[in-house]
């Protein structure tokens, strides 16, 4: 905090030195996109300077040049995206996500792109938001979000930390979307989730609120294949606002804050068989185990964005609280699992995030940013253990307690500087530097070289090519160190002895694709990439609580193809995306008493898949508006993700449908509604996501079986 404390009056001198010295302002009252994006128009002047929502759509075309998006795979979602979704904006942000290439879904709302684990940065507004500690939640939503622009590949300078894929969410605000509605969903599983938003203005104010509370029989993917699973309610809720006030043409203050808190049941698995003995007393059936996770996300930002002349610049203090606490069954976890931990973990994230862009010629524009957070974790944990015999068998039947916990300060920075050239009228470069500094549990930094091209060879064809070199620190949230010593001689004792610290992933990063549009309506990309990796993160969960542990690969190799198409034309929309990918890891280099020693040995002398590693993934789906009923239908396609002895296996293929109806109706009295009727795994078709095997990998989880939800919402 001292570091940041000693920043922010040098920084609010120079905002507030902007502020003062520019002219005041005078009060006056479908399917996915993809393109390969090339250099930015500059930002007209000539404005109408008594109209707000004149001057906020001018700040929002500037607040977009901030974010280059040059040979990048970049995929668009907006309202209409949304709307066509089975659920529509009742849908979790996964869904959505789901809709772009080579996203592939797993357990507990994870996703995985292009092979990689999570490593996935959501924006709002352009604005980074910290990562939370992995949970079960869908701690954003889709409801308040106005766009997306879902990046790929080879990315620029301007993008680090999280690179497999960018969320860049832009949200509603009270000019654009004007006006409340209340929208009231359920169904299937007991499922009840009304929300409510409301947007306005007044003045050179806007504001836009949003909120949903939902709970359901289904909270957590089931352990079994049963459409009742035991002991799996949720409750939770999610809160959105937005707010900005225009202090003059070319200054806007914005505020952000977001809330959301979860409780969740851990569904039972019954019928296990017990493995220890607690005291005299019987045991209990795993189907009445009693285990529970709380999880509350708390985030804020105050932004400054201005323009002067052809520089555009934003400035963003930012705040982040995630936690996690788990409490288990004591006596039933003991019994099945020979440990039962109480965890809580908390990270509070606090930052600074300026960046700017600057058309100095037609051909030139410079983009230049930092960025620093610093981060507070820490990790308690009270374990009951029984005393274990030299072979691990249970000594006694009588538990002993073992506290442990971890405090950690850390810190990232970082720097950037990019050049954005149009060398012709059909060349794009975009080339530029990153500089990173971690330090964490180790201090580490790296240079990073980037450079993107795009090439247009008619009016229907353009190509791209990349290369990106990045740095990847481990999620300071994740980590938990654990005090070997503490477990040994217990019925908890950890595989191996060894532990070393988590190291920042190093990526060489090299992409290539080409876009073209057959017509106005039908466009097709082919991509393709390869990334080389030293420290190679991975993830998974080992501990009794449902929370991830990051670890290290010595080397690993991630390499894959991606098709997508879509096909736009009036009331009917059509997309479709396969993907192939390899993902592979040798050599645990950290972490590696999570590891037994089988394990560790066979991974030392063979490249393993990773276990999110999934072959061919696809994804598709149509929406058609028939009568003034909109239809639509999406899929997607997994083929199995690893399961097994260090990864050697594979879970079966699995399909998944989901179909929806929507409509606008007047009823007598009330006025207009929206109605929707939405069926979630059409076909029921069982399938697992996950088996309980595999590296990091703690217990069975199958997908969704057939649900039916109905939805009603009024606009005002």
């Amino acid at each position: 905090m001292k570091r940041l404390s000693s920043v922010l009056p040098a920084l609010a001198g120079l905002l507030l030195s902007h502020a003062l010295t520019t002219p005041a302002l005078a009060d006056d009252t479908t399917a996915p996109e993809t393109t390969t994006a090339a250099a930015p128009a500059a930002v007209p002047k000539t404005v109408e300077l008594g109209s707000i929502q004149v001057q906020s759509t001018r700040l929002n075309r500037a607040r977009d040049t901030l974010n280059p998006e040059t040979g990048t795979s970049n995929y668009h979602f907006d309202t209409q995206s949304i709307a066509a979704l089975p659920q529509g904006a009742d849908a979790p942000l996964q869904s959505l996500i789901l809709q772009a290439p080579g996203v592939a879904q797993d357990s507990f709302g994870q996703l995985h792109v292009r092979g990689d684990h999570a490593d996935i940065q959501y924006r709002i507004n352009g604005i980074i938001i910290p990562e939370f500690i992995s949970g079960f939640g869908d701690t954003l939503g889709t409801r308040f979000i106005s766009k997306v622009d879902f990046l790929t590949g080879s990315l620029p300078a301007q993008f680090g930390y999280r690179t497999a894929g960018v969320v860049d969410i832009t949200t509603n605000d009270g000019l654009q979307s004007p006006g409340g509605s209340v929208d009231l969903y359920g169904g299937s599983h007991a499922t009840f989730q009304p929300s409510a938003e409301y947007g306005s203005s007044d003045g050179n104010l806007d504001y836009y609120v949003t909120g949903t509370y939902l709970q359901s029989d289904e909270g957590i993917e089931s352990p079994t294949a049963s459409n009742s699973p035991i002991h799996d309610d949720t409750e939770q809720n999610r809160l959105f606002a937005y707010g900005s006030y225009l202090i003059n043409p070319d200054l806007r203050l914005g505020v952000i804050a977001g809330h959301s808190l979860g409780n969740f049941q851990i569904p039972n698995n019954p019928g296990l068989t017990p493995s220890f003995q607690y005291l005299n007393q019987p045991p209990i059936p795993s189907a009445d185990l009693n285990e529970t996770q709380r999880e509350l996300n708390d985030y804020g930002i105050v932004s400054l964005q201005g323009i002067r002349d052809q520089l555009n610049y934003s400035v963003a203090l930012f705040n982040r609280y995630s936690s996690t606490d788990f409490h288990p069954d004591d006596i039933g976890d003991l019994i099945y699992n020979g440990v039962a931990a109480q965890v809580f973990q908390r990270n509070i994230a606090t930052g600074i995030q300026a960046d700017a862009s600057d058309a100095i010629s037609d051909t030139h524009t410079l983009r230049w940013g930092l960025f620093t957070d610093q981060e507070r974790t820490s990790s308690d944990s009270n374990s009951l253990v029984f005393p274990a015999n030299p072979d691990g068998s249970q000594s006694s039947t009588t538990p002993l307690t073992i506290p442990d916990s971890t405090l950690k300060t850390g810190e990232l920075y970082g720097a950037y500087l990019q050049d954005e050239w149009l060398a012709s009228k059909t060349l794009t470069l975009n080339y530029g530097l990153r500089y990173d500094i971690s330090n964490g549990f180790l201090r580490e930094s790296q240079v990073s070289p980037r450079v993107n091209v795009v090439y247009t060879l008619d009016d229907a064809t353009k190509l791209h090519l990349g290369y990106s070199r990045y740095f990847t620190p481990p999620e300071l949230e994740l980590i938990a160190p654990k005090d070997i010593a503490l477990f040994q001689g217990t019925t908890n004792q950890l595989p191996s002895g060894v532990n070393t610290d988590v190291k920042a992933e190093r990526d060489d990063y090299y992409d290539a694709g080409i876009t073209h549009d057959f017509t106005s309506a039908w466009q097709v990309g082919v991509d393709g990439y390869y990334k080389d990796a030293r420290n190679l993160l991975d993830e998974g969960q080992f501990g009794p609580a449902l929370i991830f542990s990051p670890f290290n690969y010595a080397r690993g190799r991630v390499w894959g193809m991606e098709l997508t198409s879509t096909y736009t034309d009036g009331d009917f929309s059509t997309y479709y995306n396969l993907a192939y990918s390899r993902a592979l890891g040798n050599q645990v280099v950290s972490g590696q008493f999570n590891f037994s020693p089988d394990e560790l040995v066979y991974i030392q002398d063979h490249f393993v898949h990773l276990d999110h590693d999934q072959t061919w993934t696809s994804s598709g789906g149509v929406s058609y508006d028939w009568l003034g009923t909109r239809y639509s239908l999406d899929g997607i396609f997994g083929s199995g993700l690893r399961a097994g002895f260090a990864n050697t296996g594979s879970l079966p293929s699995y399909t998944q449908f989901d179909l929806a109806a929507s409509r606008s109706i007047t009823l007598p009295g009330t006025g207009e509604f929206s109605v929707r009727f939405a069926i979630v795994n059409l076909l029921d078709r069982v399938y697992e996501i996950r088996d309980g095997t595999g590296i990091g990998v703690g217990a069975p989880q199958f997908g969704p079986r057939r649900g039916f939800f109905l939805g009603l919402m009024k606009t005002f």
